[in-house]
């Protein structure tokens, strides 16, 4: 995260997956939850399966694990945490729902201790849940009706722990497709999840909708950019600067999230959110303690790496050394 380049990048999808929320917010405005989910995915699944086409890379799924990653990732990770996720924000704020889906993290964990027999769980991933159950129960308290803000975030949860079954599940197989068609398939997988789930749910089709400009607009917008764009960008971070730093966009895209939806739509920033959210992100740190301080070690290294070397300096495992014919001379950095 020091190198400049993964920084932008790193704001940009902190930004594409932060106003996402408020797209959502305009677009519940006149389209039904699970079919404005089920446009979303629709336009993603064919830009993926363009990019999939044009590149020429292998497309076909050929082993169990292949399937089984889709059906994990498009029904759970995609479609059915669209599902709740859609269903909840349209009971509470923009922020709220980014800050209640960041719970997801901290979570993650918990599910993979009982599913993966090699996963441990420490003191502080019990007291980071614990910490993280208060953060969204005195978000959820703040809501007072039963049938508004508290069933909107008990959604938004049940949303969080569908994808962090899914992300959990993900670990038991390993794909034999590319990471490209892998995710071309679980977009439209999730797409067709969401169609039966809407139609089952309310009937609602295309042809049921009126749709508005700003409508329209919300369902480009998270396809395009929130969803394609987004899913782009959070790839080549994953590559280049690992998991545990890619994690951090979760308590990034909140924060964007609150700010456009204060500023566009007029939505309150209340203490108890903001306290919520604290407490939220501090279960998060507890949970992921190791991982985040090997982090913080690695982000000193490279610090240290990044120490400016003079014309006539040659940098050896961290040593710095004088170019000379007859001897050499050594200084560490600081010196």
């Amino acid at each position: 995260m020091t190198d400049m380049k993964n920084a932008l990048l790193f704001g940009a999808l902190a930004l594409v997956w932060g106003t996402a929320f408020t797209a959502i917010e305009i677009g519940l405005e006149t389209l039904p939850p699970l079919l404005f989910a089920a446009a979303r995915l629709d336009i993603a699944a064919v830009i993926f399966t363009g990019v999939v086409l044009v590149s020429r890379i292998r497309w076909l799924p050929r082993t169990k694990p292949d399937v089984a990653l889709i059906l994990s990732n498009g029904i759970l990770v995609i479609g059915a945490q669209f599902a709740f996720a859609f269903l909840g924000q349209s009971y509470v704020t923009s922020g709220v729902a980014a800050i209640i889906i960041s719970f997801t993290p901290i979570i993650t964990p918990l599910i993979a201790i009982r599913l993966l027999p090699m996963e441990r769980i420490y003191v502080t991933d019990v007291i980071g849940l614990c910490t993280g159950l208060a953060g969204v129960t005195a978000i959820a308290i703040a809501g007072g009706s039963f049938d508004g803000q508290l069933l909107g975030v008990g959604l938004l949860v049940a949303a969080a722990l569908v994808f962090a079954l899914g992300s959990v599940l993900t670990e038991r197989w390993t794909a034999r497709l590319p990471t490209m068609s892998l995710y071309a398939w679980s977009m439209a997988t999730g797409a067709v999840f969401l169609h039966i789930t809407s139609y089952a749910y309310s009937g609602a089709s295309f042809g049921d909708v009126a749709w508005t400009p700003s409508a329209a607009a919300a369902v480009a917008y998270l396809g395009v950019f929130a969803t394609a764009g987004g899913y782009l960008l959070y790839f080549t971070l994953l590559d280049r600067i690992g998991a545990t730093s890619v994690s951090l966009i979760n308590y990034a895209s909140p924060v964007v999230a609150t700010l456009f939806g204060a500023t566009l739509l007029g939505e309150q920033i209340t203490v108890t959110t903001v306290a919520g959210f604290a407490l939220i992100v501090v279960g998060f740190a507890l949970c992921n303690i190791r991982p985040l301080w090997r982090l913080l070690r690695s982000a000193r290294n490279t610090d240290d790496s990044d120490w400016s070397l003079e014309r006539d300096e040659v940098r050896v495992r961290g040593n710095v050394y004088k170019k000379q014919t007859d001897s050499q001379t050594c200084r560490q950095p600081g010196d």
